[in-house]
């Protein structure tokens, strides 16, 4: 438990530290009233925990519990707006004053960050399962409002001296200003996952294909949901090359594309510098901030 106080910690605050002590005995009582076999867990989360687990008929499942109860509930609704898509794990049990949801476990499950890039085609196939399984009207979070909250959040990082030396508030003022361009040209609205980033996407195997995990779904460009894959290819095959590709799979305008590419540059440059990267990577990203 001090490991995952610590870690929860840096996120939260004190406070968490009495859920944080709680956690044994909630994990016992939710295998007692579902009747779960607990196994081992999962790589820790930014802001829960999960564990594999047994459902009572022997399904392979994923116990996940947070601190942020109101959080999680929401996400599970998210994950029925999907559900349809077959690309997202099928919710089996919530308990939503518990802050607690059983899922079913994806397999193999090895996240898309841990494999060689799967290739503009398999990525333009999830987003348009995603983005064809329920009607954007279906959230009434909008685009605007989580790039709004992100700028605000991430933009604080620039008084890391190791983010500040190589990322000023000049070439952050550019992002935004990109960033409100897009939004305010909008003509193409669908139901984004809105967190569509290689560590939330999972191997589901030949016969799935990948399989999205964690939404933060609101409505908006289908560009969005591209740019964390595409910004990934800096220092590798490049970001304007998975750009064209995603483009083409997708049918999405690849001017546009590359437009928010450039704006979720600066959010990938912050992470990587602030990280202490110094490769490749970093420099091709703050280019495409310039």
């Amino acid at each position: 438990m001090e490991s995952l106080t610590v870690r929860l910690v840096g996120r939260f605050g004190p406070q968490v530290a009495q859920w944080c002590a709680a956690v044994p005995e909630l994990l016992a009582r939710l295998a007692s009233r579902w009747g779960l076999v607990l196994g081992g867990p999962l790589p820790d989360g930014a802001s829960s925990v999960t564990l594999r687990c047994r459902w009572p008929d022997g399904t392979p499942a994923v116990l996940k519990i947070g601190p942020e109860r109101e959080l999680l509930a929401e996400q599970a609704v998210m994950l029925g707006w999907f559900a349809p898509s077959g690309r997202v794990p099928a919710v089996l049990a919530l308990d939503a004053a518990a802050g607690a949801m059983v899922l079913e476990e994806v397999v193999p499950g090895t996240p898309v960050a841990e494999l060689p890039a799967p290739g503009p085609g398999p990525w333009a196939e999830l987003m348009a399962a995603l983005h064809g399984a329920a009607p954007a009207a279906t959230t009434p979070r909008l685009l605007r409002g989580r790039m709004e909250e992100a700028f605000a959040r991430v933009g604080r990082r620039l008084a890391e001296p190791a983010v500040g030396a190589r990322l000023d508030a000049a070439a952050w003022d550019r992002a935004l200003g990109r960033c409100e361009r897009l939004l305010d040209t909008e003509t193409t609205t669908v139901l984004l996952h809105g967190d569509l980033h290689p560590g939330n996407v999972l191997d589901g195997g030949a016969g799935r294909g990948l399989v999205a995990i964690d939404p933060k779904a609101c409505a908006g460009d289908p560009c969005f949901d591209a740019v964390d894959f595409v910004v990934a290819g800096a220092g590798r095959e490049g970001v304007e090359a998975r750009c064209a590709g995603v483009a083409a799979a997708y049918g999405l305008d690849p001017d546009r594309l590359h437009a928010w590419s450039r704006v979720d540059a600066a959010f990938a440059a912050v992470a990587r510098l602030g990280a202490g990267d110094e490769g490749p990577a970093v420099e091709e990203l703050l280019a495409l901030t310039r």
